[in-house]
């Protein structure tokens, strides 16, 4: 009979293809490791992993039994935390997804809330790309994923719009227009610009939005391409440039330090999305969750409320 710590040793391995690396995350030895999963190629008589080296990869066979051995973790460990919920609190292990803006400045106080409320449900995060924190909810790698685009990376993920964001433009405290209540479109033409990466939530919605305005970005002056928009924000901050930034960003870290600008005819905003799988039962506290993010909708500001008509399948 197929043990499920066997196959979840096996899970770890084939992401990390490291045995040393699964070992530390599991907390357990890399002898250990090597014996589970030789166990489980012994058990079904064909080799999972390809071994060459100090370096390892999947299998045919190992990339057949990725899903199946992820399908029946998760089953396991559903069943261990709704059994230990019928004692009246609610357990488990909530695994969130999340792009770098929303991860860093929405997610910790709705983490933090959630964990008020059920001190015994155990929280991982899991930064990354929004194409990847989604892709990871289809590969049942997280259970939730907040992103600012509803990425559709398989059918049986939907999405829900949990906040609206507005990105703005910030200069330096010294520049030119730091003193105007406005100004032109054609204006940004003369200005240096520090920019997101071309795959960020936030470059996407003020490529998208200029355009509209018959402004292209490549025609602006680009000077830098940073990461994330802390980065943006802090080197505006110190006179390299103007950015756009998510209104989030500018009120927690550098409010007071650099100046808004406004431009006519210039309205940018982002949707956060939240993700989930639909065809997979949720846990207790998975169903917790889903049902915080939904009663928060009382709590937030009418622009931000969430809408359950927007949601895409």
């Amino acid at each position: 009979m197929l043990d499920t710590h066997q196959l979840n040793v096996f899970l770890e391995a084939a992401d990390t293809l490291n045995f040393t690396q699964a070992a530390q995350r599991l907390h357990m030895t890399q002898p250990s490791v090597s014996q589970h999963i030789q166990a489980l190629e012994q058990h079904f008589g064909t080799p999972l992993f390809n071994r060459v080296g100090r370096y390892i990869e999947l299998t045919d066979a190992g990339q057949a039994l990725l899903p199946l051995a992820r399908e029946m973790v998760n089953r396991s460990v559903l069943i261990e935390e709704t059994m230990k919920s019928l004692e009246g609190e609610v357990h488990g292990h909530l695994l969130v997804g999340c792009s770098t803006t929303p991860g860093k400045y929405v997610l910790p106080s709705l983490l933090a809330d959630f964990h008020r409320r059920y001190p015994k449900v155990r929280v991982s995060c899991h930064v990354a790309s929004q194409q990847h924190a989604l892709q990871m909810v289809c590969d049942g790698e997280v259970h939730f994923a907040l992103a600012s685009a509803p990425y559709i990376a398989c059918k049986d993920v939907e999405f829900i719009k949990y906040m609206t964001d507005e990105v703005i433009l910030i200069a330096p405290m010294d520049h030119p227009w730091a003193s105007r209540d406005e100004i032109e479109l054609d204006e940004l033409y003369e200005a240096d610009f520090i920019f997101r990466e071309e795959s960020s939530g936030t470059q996407t919605a003020v490529r998208e939005a200029l355009a509209a305005l018959d402004v292209d970005v490549n025609q602006l002056e680009t000077i830098l391409i940073l990461g994330n928009s802390e980065a943006i924000a802090l080197a505006v901050q110190e006179g390299l440039g103007l950015g756009f930034v998510s209104s989030i960003v500018y009120t927690r870290l550098v409010q007071g330090s650099v100046v808004p600008v406004k431009v006519r005819g210039l309205s940018i905003y982002r949707d956060i999305y939240l993700g989930c799988h639909t065809r997979r039962p949720p846990s207790v506290a998975q169903s917790a969750f889903w049902e915080l993010i939904i009663n928060r909708e009382e709590n937030l500001p009418v622009d931000q409320q969430i809408e359950p008509e927007t949601a895409v399948v």
